[in-house]
């Protein structure tokens, strides 16, 4: 039927009255053989000079049977994006709504404004997953259609994005189900994907005046509610968080670079400690070290005021912000930021930012689980983002392939500016006040089980001008009822404004904050430092403003200034605390930046250790310490087993702990030797001599061949010298000699009857066979010959009459 109908089209194409384009018959190839029965089509007119559309660049418009607007069938790209990275990967799928299906599909890629019949026309590649469902067209090599029409309810390609400078593409799809067709020109069946702007966040240099300062505040979003699949009960939790604000010349991380050794350890160890080293050692590209305390348990509710949190500033050069914290457990999972910039294009700072967090593969570990077996990736792999299609083991899996719910919530909010502002007019008393981002009162979260006292009045404001400061207030904690339930904070802070800021005192002038203190004038011993303002507003009543616009302290920075003095820079940020809960340990380091002039050693300390205490221990659910290295194999050859192990620092008084200690898994080394194997001597043989010096040999064989580097097998062969009796010299004697010799052949003939009629009686023998050929050209071999039975007599008993068989050496000389 198929066939037919294409003939009969055919026919028709060819007839010039009707002017249709020959291509026209590609539609064929677009519809089920139903559908072709069914319908008759019809090109819309083209708006060039009537050319007709190509057939890949839409699908044919039916007469009849159209439906619209159907919400049955989709098309969907994973993650659903908004715009496409050029080079870029993406999974396309079509899919139909239960009880739905669809027997035929066409999908196609066309730019923005084309209509598909040139080549040019078709952006990016697709790329077939499975044969059996899917193909590219005969006809129409862009598209891709059904390998065979039968029932689906859903197909998948790959989709390669074009590159940059493409514009906006169309992916369309057209469905063939039963008697209807249901059209790509929009609807669900038709998704535009734009190039991605990437010149939204350039790496520029920022143009804004003085500096800023910003509170960034992390909120952990992954609980076992929002991601249920193998959520981790017992062991979730955030690394503690690092980071900085830096330049547009220092990376800390990125997609689509690789991870750095600081980055790993977060990643796989969730330890800060060698980023933090990373960081400090960029010098003046970094301006403040960002890191923030670890959180267990994982989800925190968003409006709790304790989530981890840490202020940093930012100035022209060093405008970008960027952080990492573990996702634990995890085999390298992280969330983050990189390179935010809070520059704006009008020369000012941003005020706030707020941004989910979806979790990065850093590129370092295979694992595809929260707590899947250490699995080093080799070579490295580069910094992605984790899709729900990664794979059916990872707990985000989605076969649909859609978007990963986030797991956490970044804040950053501008809480101060200093200095000169060049992108506005000088604030007033409301714009400071809102400028350092006042908080609204939030309800009293304080659980049943915290006991406080009232809070104390409010103190002064920490502006002794009319600048903005903070107050606090405090309260003490009485009881702690339930030692599972963490108790919030016993200090509030709130914004204020300090003395002379009424708009009724015209005389008052408005002042700038004070610029940071100049270095001490001195570099040993005592000296001088000083500080700047301006006035930012003049009083309205233009009288003079008396305030002060600098003031003076005094300084140290050794207080000896002897020849055996050195010069110490400033002490850095504390390291993290060495216990996860409970009492630990914590330090701090400076450097010597000028050794003493005598030469001495200096004598200034360089190490500062304090404690600190964490959270209390009950409160952390079972800590476990990373993994051990495997251990060797248990043989030195062939098949084994090897294993890994890792330790609780959990207190034992918190309960048993049910999770796994050591693990065991196989292991292969080379084979094992086997070396060679013989068999036991023969007898020696008979001399070879019947006169004079001679020698007899015995054999063994070889039963199995050395391998695998086994012992070689030993010699085969050994002889030994015998002599029966001196030779008679001279040829006088050779009659005599010949007689004898036949008289010793007859005794021995006579003999060996006799031996055979002893040795098998009641049995006449056949007479020896001939000796078989040697086993071996060189090296000592064996020969056989054979006797055996040719007559029993009655009275021979069973076992006394048996076949001979005799073994002698052969070619023994060597190879």
């Amino acid at each position: 039927r198929f066939l037919r109908a294409l003939t009969s089209l055919s026919q028709i194409c060819k007839m010039t009255a009707t002017g249709l384009h020959p291509r026209f018959v590609l539609l064929l190839c677009f519809i089920s053989t139903a559908a072709c029965n069914t319908f008759a089509f019809t090109e819309e007119p083209s708006d060039r000079g009537g050319k007709a559309d190509g057939y890949c660049s839409r699908v044919l418009r039916a007469q009849s049977n159209r439906k619209e607007g159907n919400s049955e069938f989709r098309l969907r790209v994973e993650g659903d994006p908004e715009s496409y990275q050029p080079g870029s990967t993406y999974r396309v799928t079509v899919t139909a709504a239960s009880p739905s299906y669809f027997r035929g599909f066409t999908l196609i890629a066309l730019k923005d404004g084309a209509e598909g019949d040139k080549d040019e026309d078709y952006a990016g590649n697709f790329q077939i997953i499975d044969e059996e469902e899917t193909q590219f067209m005969t006809n129409c090599p862009p598209a891709v259609t059904e390998s065979t029409p039968r029932r689906r309810t859903s197909i998948q390609v790959f989709w390669t994005a074009p590159p940059s400078g493409s514009g906006c593409v169309f992916l369309k799809a057209s469905i063939v189900q039963k008697r209807i067709i249901y059209f790509q020109d929009e609807g669900l069946l038709t998704k535009k994907l734009c190039e991605r702007d990437t010149t939204d966040k350039p790496l520029l240099d920022c143009c804004a005046c003085g500096t800023a300062k910003y509170r960034v505040t992390f909120y952990g979003n992954w609980s076992e509610k929002i991601h249920p699949k193998d959520y981790p009960r017992r062991a979730n939790h955030w690394s503690a968080i690092i980071g900085s604000s830096h330049s547009k010349n220092y990376v800390l991380w990125e997609y689509g670079g690789f991870a750095s050794e600081g980055v790993k350890q977060v990643a796989e160890l969730g330890s800060p400690v060698k980023m933090e080293e990373e960081i400090r050692q960029k010098g003046d590209e970094v301006l403040t070290v960002i890191k923030m305390k670890a959180q267990w348990p994982a989800w925190q509710p968003l409006n709790v005021r304790a989530a981890p949190s840490a202020e940093f500033s930012v100035d022209r050069t060093r405008h970008l912000m960027s952080f990492l914290t573990m996702l634990g457990p995890s085999p390298d999972w992280n969330v983050g930021l990189s390179a935010e910039d809070l520059c704006t294009k009008e020369c000012g700072w941003v005020q706030k930012v707020v941004q989910d967090l979806i979790p990065w593969d850093a590129g370092t570990d295979s694992g595809v689980s929260y707590e899947s077996p250490n699995k080093p990736t080799v070579p490295q792999d580069k910094i992605r983002p984790l899709t729900s299609l990664d794979h059916p083991q990872s707990p985000f899996y989605d076969p649909e392939g859609g978007a990963i719910t986030p797991v956490a919530r970044v804040m950053v909010e501008r809480i101060a500016r200093k200095g000169e502002q060049c992108n506005i007019v000088p604030d007033n008393v409301d714009d400071i006040v809102a400028d350092i981002a006042q908080e609204e009162k939030e309800e009293d979260d304080t659980p049943e089980t915290c006991i406080y006292s009232n809070w104390s009045p409010w103190s002064a404001c920490s502006s002794a001008t009319c600048e903005k400061g903070k107050r606090m207030r405090q309260r003490m904690l009485k009881a702690q009822l339930d030692l599972s339930v963490p108790c919030p904070h016993t200090q509030d802070f709130e914004p204020c404004m300090g003395p002379g800021c009424s708009d009724e005192d015209a005389s008052t002038c408005m002042m700038s904050e004070w610029i940071t203190w100049s270095p001490c004038s001195v570099s040993c011993g005592a000296g001088t430092r000083s500080r700047e303002r301006y006035v930012k507003q003049f009083p309205d009543d233009g009288s003079i403003c008396t305030l002060p616009t600098e003031e003076t302290e005094n300084c140290v920075v050794n207080e000896e200034c002897s020849p055996s003095s050195c010069l110490v820079t400033e002490w850095g940020e504390w390291d993290v605390c060495s216990a996860t809960c409970g009492l630990g340990m914590k330090r701090r380091e400076r450097m010597v930046k000028m050794p003493p002039a005598d030469g001495s050693i200096c004598g200034a300390e360089v190490l500062e250790v304090e404690k600190c205490m964490m959270p209390e221990c009950h409160t952390i659910p079972c800590l476990l310490t990373p993994w051990s290295d495997w251990s060797d194999c248990s043989v030195t050859c062939g098949k084994g087993l090897r294993t890994r192990q890792r330790m609780l620092k959990s207190p034992v008084e918190l309960g048993e702990c049910t999770e796994e200690l050591e693990q065991v898994e196989k292991c292969m080394l080379p084979e094992c030797p086997i070396d060679c194997v013989v068999s036991e001597w023969s007898e020696w043989s008979e001399c070879n001599k019947s006169c004079g010096k001679g020698h007899t040999i015995r054999t063994r064989i070889v039963m199995l061949e050395p391998q695998f580097g086994g012992d070689p097998c030993p010699e085969g062969v050994q002889r030994k010298k015998c002599k029966i009796r001196k030779c008679n010299r001279g040829q006088g004697n050779s009659d005599e000699k010949k007689r004898r010799k036949e008289q010793r052949d007859k005794r021995r003939s006579k003999q060996g009857r006799a031996e055979g009629n002893s040795e098998h009686p009641g049995c006449r023998m056949r007479p020896w066979s001939s000796w078989t050929e040697c086993t071996k050209i060189c090296g000592g071999g064996i020969q056989e010959r054979l006797m055996t039975v040719k007559q029993k007599f009655k009275t021979a008993q069973l076992s006394s009459c048996k076949d001979r068989k005799e073994i002698r050496a052969c070619n023994v000389h060597p190879c």
